[in-house]
């Protein structure tokens, strides 16, 4: 890696937002590499001056072997994550239970631990998570997934103290956005399956009239990640069009 770049890593950088962050990035002169399972990676490949390493965050080993090889960065960005079918709590079995759980708040763990090393070795280093709208904004249906996003909202703020002032981590939140992520997730379906919401009513109910699309997350993503964000840490930055306001 070029000396005078800044260099990104993406976790679940193969889905939509990924994509569309990665191309964001490469244009601003970040060098990025993408990990993301198997599966994905096939499914989506990452540009040719992108590096790809395949990942399963509910594997420690598997975690543990990828970050092994990437060296010092100043940015990584969570977005790995992924929610079952719609049912209340009771109706959760916990085989259930601890497949949400390691693919979303201990697979965060389990990243953000593996990445720290990394970013102390870069320069003005920056983690940013991927959480929900959910974590704050409760939903019947949703209870196991929105729990996991609320205790990753958690990470970040803890990490934050924990890691002041070499590393600066923060959150976004989005609302709902137009990805694979609603048809049955990247590397975890076909991503053909009907949208688990449905989008019209959706836009209705959202102020701004429409849903989410990837490049309204890739922002917010990039700003806390840069200089313009240099004095912040520990905040969720909530991107929904106005439909909650925590």
């Amino acid at each position: 890696m070029s000396p005078d770049r800044r260099r990104m890593v993406l976790l679940g950088g193969a889905g939509g937002i990924g994509r569309a962050l990665t191309a964001r990035a490469l244009a601003e002169g970040w060098e990025v590499t993408v990990l993301d399972l198997p599966r994905s990676l096939e499914r989506h490949p990452a540009p040719g001056d992108v590096r790809a390493l395949p990942v399963d965050v509910a594997d420690a080993s598997s975690v543990r072997a990828a970050f092994a090889e990437l060296g010092p960065i100043e940015g990584f960005v969570n977005l790995a994550g992924f929610q079952t079918g719609l049912r209340k709590l009771e109706e959760t079995d916990p085989a259930e239970f601890d497949e949400v759980m390691a693919g979303n708040f201990r697979g965060a763990y389990l990243a953000a631990r593996a990445a720290l090393p990394c970013l102390r070795e870069g320069s003005n280093g920056a983690m940013v998570n991927i959480v929900s709208g959910l974590a704050a904004f409760v939903r019947p249906g949703y209870g196991l997934y929105g729990a996991n996003k609320a205790a990753m909202a958690h990470l970040t703020k803890t990490l934050a103290l924990e890691c002041a002032p070499e590393i600066r981590v923060n959150a976004v939140g989005p609302a709902a956005v137009d990805t694979a992520f609603l048809r049955g997730g990247t590397g975890r379906s076909d991503e053909d399956a009907p949208a688990s919401l449905d989008i019209d009513a959706y836009a209705r109910m959202t102020p701004l009239g429409r849903l989410a699309q990837p490049e309204d997350v890739v922002g917010p993503i990039l700003f806390l990640l840069g200089p313009d964000s240099g004095f912040m840490t520990g905040q969720v930055l909530w991107v929904n069009g106005g439909g909650y306001m925590p």
